[in-house]
């Protein structure tokens, strides 16, 4: 069975060494030394290695099951999940006024890292109820935040979202799914969701849904979806649970992997729900769900494969398999350990680069979304607006690409159930397409964050990379940083500079190439945190670190990255350059 241990000594160089977090001037942020955040991510690695690690490979040979309207989770699931609520863990950074700790989003993410890549399929369940606690948090009526809130942030009660329909799933405004509304102010809602992840289970004794809707006067598309509150059984004047509302499940999809989470087909047969927000503004309250549960998606791209590269680098260590072309480096056995091996090393390479350049992005965006929330900074605000498609799609992409790359190592075992290693792959696959599957994301990024308030988002981002790559001009060490890093925000520029004479003409030359340019600026993103990590490694062993086979390490690691994936960005931006024309010349009859 696979193992997993967090590597909470980089999470605490990313936030002490690269972010600097109690000096970064962001409200609540004074508080997170060095000894506080060492502490709870000492007790959350805990939590991951005993609790809920051993779980994962349960939840993926049992997954749930469906039994007289109820569902199941697997074995073990239920006092995990009560250990995670005994813990605190469900109410981290909600608000104090609802029982929650009121730490920063940050830490919220360094620990949703450690629980995601111990057991993702787990962490989903309360994963959307933060989602839908957010959303009532931020749209919700003051009765509403009373009667629902504390329940959810101590996941007594737990929260879905219901977007998708069977005909409908990017395409909102196709939805069919009906409110219509009721003397005492309340809706009847009816119609059958799909792909709704903890649509139903038996770890909580009420499931707050969010649901989208159309209510009457609303008109034609995604105007006139509304946002409702339709819990799985109602809640009386007093807080007390009343009759079961009716809300039920159709079935229970079989996956593709996550089966440890019960992704349920909704039916909603006159339901009553409540509305959340303003009416024909439900989309509004739902992105505040969707842009949270993005960066949480990217991140889980990158966590599911941190689990597997562990796994992969101790299967290269140990695992005997032919000699080094060099000479024999295991003169006491039959063959030398894989990690030997050049392209062994090669696979190993690309996969520790991206994971610790991927958490160091994640961890930046979870910042600017504190630094935006918590300081009202709309330049916060607008970059990471920018930067969440960026953090969900290439993080996702690059996740699964790392995860097959770590079951790659294990050669035929990789493929064989027992080692785990086809778990994590069928499991990181998901993240590419739920939650806006990655051509969205990169349609939303080109189409819409690029031009976004004038464009000075995306030039503010150009003008942050160019400072930082001055502010190392004068030190030699960093040259293999800085110089790769100019050349592909130059690349990345000439990219945005396409569209723009291009795309206003021919809007197809822009979306032929967005993919491309979501994937141009991941690497740029990476490039930058491998600078900034540099940086500070450089700095802790100019000031005398004890530990310098980890600074040498990092600073080995981001060389690695700048010089074998930075590349990428050329060629990147050749397929943007060539335009519209080589993806859309065949007719549809000559496919």
């Amino acid at each position: 069975m696979p193992s997993y241990t967090a590597n909470t000594k980089d999470m605490q160089f990313v936030l002490h060494e690269v972010l600097k977090v109690s000096e970064a001037g962001i409200p609540g942020y004074e508080e997170m030394d060095r000894d506080f955040t060492e502490a709870v991510l000492d007790a959350a690695a805990k939590v991951s290695a005993e609790v809920l690690a051993p779980l994962n490979v349960v939840g993926d040979t049992e997954g749930c099951v469906l039994e007289n309207g109820i569902v199941r989770t697997p074995k073990g699931f239920d006092a995990a999940f009560e250990a995670m609520k005994d813990g605190g863990w469900t109410a981290l950074d909600c608000d104090p006024e609802f029982g929650g700790q009121g730490m920063p989003y940050l830490l919220n993410c360094a620990v949703g890292e450690m629980f995601v890549s111990a057991n993702m399929a787990f962490n989903m369940y309360q994963g959307l109820t933060h989602g839908a606690y957010s959303a009532i948090h931020a749209h919700g009526t003051d009765e509403q935040k009373a009667k629902y809130l504390p329940k959810m942030v101590s996941c007594e009660w737990t929260g879905t979202m219901n977007l998708t329909e069977p005909h409908c799933g990017t395409d909102l405004g196709m939805m069919r799914t009906k409110a219509e509304p009721q003397d005492d102010g309340s809706y009847k809602v009816t119609g059958q969701k799909i792909f709704i992840s903890a649509g139903d289970h038996d770890l909580a004794e009420n499931i707050i849904h969010l649901v989208l809707a159309k209510a009457p006067g609303g008109g034609e598309g995604t105007k006139g979806v509304s946002l409702f509150i339709v819990p799985k059984v109602l809640v009386n004047e007093d807080g007390s649970l009343g009759a079961r509302n009716a809300v039920s499940v159709g079935k229970i999809e079989e996956k593709m992997g996550i089966h440890g989470n019960s992704t349920c087909v909704m039916n909603y047969d006159g339901a009553t729900g409540w509305l959340l927000g303003d009416l024909h503004k439900g989309m509004r309250a739902m992105f505040t769900m969707m842009n949270e549960a993005r960066l949480g998606v990217g991140l889980q791209g990158y966590a599911v494969a941190e689990a597997a590269y562990q796994n992969a680098l101790a299967y290269a260590k140990d695992r005997l398999q032919g000699r080094a072309v060099t000479g024999v480096e295991n003169p006491n056995g039959p063959a030398d350990p894989l990690i030997v091996h050049p392209d062994i090393r090669r696979s190993l390479m690309d996969q520790k680069s991206f994971l610790e350049g991927a958490r160091a992005f994640t961890f930046w965006g979870a910042s600017l979304i504190d630094r935006a929330h918590k300081s009202g900074d709309d330049a916060a605000e607008g970059l990471i607006s920018l930067m969440t498609p960026v953090i969900k799609g290439f993080l996702t992409d690059k996740g699964f690409e790392t995860t097959v790359l770590a079951q790659q190592v294990y050669g035929g075992h990789g493929y064989i159930e027992e080692w785990g290693m086809s778990q994590f792959a069928r499991d990181a696959r998901i993240a590419m397409i739920y939650e806006g599957a990655n051509g969205v994301q990169a349609l939303d990024l080109v189409g819409r964050k690029l031009a976004q308030d004038g464009g000075k988002h995306v030039m503010a981002f150009f003008e942050m990379v160019k400072a930082e790559c001055k502010a190392h001009e004068a030190d030699e060490r960093m040259k293999p940083f800085t110089d790769a890093l100019k050349g592909a925000s130059k690349q990345l520029q000439a990219s945005a500079m396409f569209f723009m004479q291009s795309g206003m003409k021919n809007p197809n030359a822009a979306l032929s190439g967005s993919y491309d340019f979501m994937h141009l600026m991941g690497h740029v993103c990476l490039g930058l945190m491998w600078t900034r990590m540099a940086a500070a490694a450089h700095a802790a062993l100019d000031a005398g670190a004890s530990d310098k086979a980890f600074y040498e390490g990092k600073i080995a690691t981001g060389r690695y990255y700048m010089a074998r994936q930075l590349p990428a960005c050329a060629m990147h931006l050749a397929r943007i350059e060539s335009g519209a024309d080589p993806v859309m010349a065949l007719s549809v009859d000559q496919f």
